[in-house]
């Protein structure tokens, strides 16, 4: 029988591309989607890992410092985790069962991974008897877990927006503290999200080859980060830069550059201004950091046109995932089914489409005869 239940939500990545490893800004949500992790001691001292939906228990007799692949390979989180708890000094329960539930669709840029980062870290500290992480620590821990325990050379946008989440809020993250602080998010305003089912594995390669190249870029142009540089600068030394690099870094500078834009735009409630910043995001994705797929550029491409919708962009990592869009009060599910079929019309499957509202950040919670809600 479980003794603790955790639990934390997905995240949208509302604007800053790539800018988080570049020390740069970003803006995320949690949402209403979530990952939770129910856990009880072991007394044998074994470890049991089982996924809702999975084929079957995984038993270990402790940590097999290995990493799972194929059907397992979720394990690595949750092992990920462990280890990084030793990493930090924080307690590490010996033995337990660990059971992981989620409605976040997974592969869609909605950030599952950190979400069941964060759930069973807030789980497992409190198996070992420590009841308070603050959620910077909690932000931290997650993402040490995914950069040296699964392999994803991630920022801290992911577990950074899902530890600090809060109801009505964007996140916005200055990541060379980092520094978390929340902007207002317009209560007319609406997060829809249509994943293109095309799922997007970061740690195949094409993650780290874009982190390769803006460090690559940073370095031709004698500055740290990418971020250090104004466009100005930028457009000064670029000439230095083989073609690709020039491309990655004037994204990277210019997102950086929307990123603050986008902020002072939300403050004056200017959703216009807002949705030309995201839809301008997405260009650059597509574009300079070639990031995007066909089916991603066509969902914004159609959402675009839609009256009722300020902007549209890709969100997450891209290289697959998800759209999200802006819309106002008078976009409806109807409207979300229109895109979805001409999307269809043009690629061999309909995306997935979700309405979210943005959510607070990662908790435990209490045990609810029945199961979890």
């Amino acid at each position: 029988m479980p003794t603790v239940l955790a639990r934390a939500p997905g995240r949208v990545e509302f604007i800053g591309n790539h800018t988080d490893y570049n020390g740069g800004a970003v803006l995320g949500a949690a949402i209403d989607r979530y990952v939770w992790a129910a856990a009880a001691p072991n007394p044998a001292g074994r470890w049991r890992l089982f996924s809702v939906g999975g084929a079957a228990v995984l038993e270990l007799p402790s940590d097999p410092g290995t990493k799972y692949s194929g059907t397992d390979s979720w394990a690595n989180y949750p092992l990920g985790v462990w280890r990084s708890l030793r990493d930090f000094s924080l307690p590490q329960p010996p033995g337990f069962d660990l059971l992981v539930d989620s409605n976040l669709p997974p592969g869609a840029g909605l950030s599952s991974s950190a979400a069941l980062e964060l759930a069973v870290a807030l789980a497992l500290v409190s198996l070992a008897g420590k009841t308070d992480l603050p959620p910077a620590q909690l932000a931290a821990l997650g993402r040490h877990a995914e950069n040296h325990h699964v392999g994803v050379p991630c920022g801290i946008l992911d577990q950074g927006t899902c530890a600090f989440g809060r109801a009505g809020h964007l996140v916005h993250i200055d990541c060379r503290g980092p520094v978390f602080s929340h902007v207002p998010f317009p209560a007319d305003a609406h997060l829809w999200i249509f994943n293109t089912r095309e799922k997007h594995a970061l740690i195949d390669g094409l993650y780290a080859q874009r982190h390769e190249e803006c460090l690559a870029a940073a370095k031709t142009l004698g500055v740290a980060r990418l971020t250090d540089l104004t466009p100005a600068q930028l457009r000064a030394g670029e000439g230095k830069l083989p073609p690709v690099l020039a491309k990655r870094a004037r994204h990277i500078v210019e997102e950086q550059a929307r990123v603050q834009e986008t902020v002072t735009a939300l403050q004056r409630r200017d959703l216009a201004v807002v949705g030309r910043l995201l839809t301008a995001s997405h260009r650059s994705s597509q574009h300079l950091f070639e990031n995007s797929t066909p089916a991603l550029d066509r969902l914004v491409d159609l959402l675009e046109k839609h009256p009722a919708v300020f902007g549209a962009r890709l969100t997450g990592g891209g290289f697959g995932g998800a759209a999200m869009a802006l819309t106002r009060d008078r976009f409806t599910e109807a409207d979300a089914v229109q895109i979805e079929r001409c999307c269809a019309a043009n690629h061999d499957r309909a995306p997935e489409m979700l309405h979210l509202q943005t959510a607070d950040g990662a908790t435990r919670i209490g045990l609810q005869a029945g199961g979890m809600d």
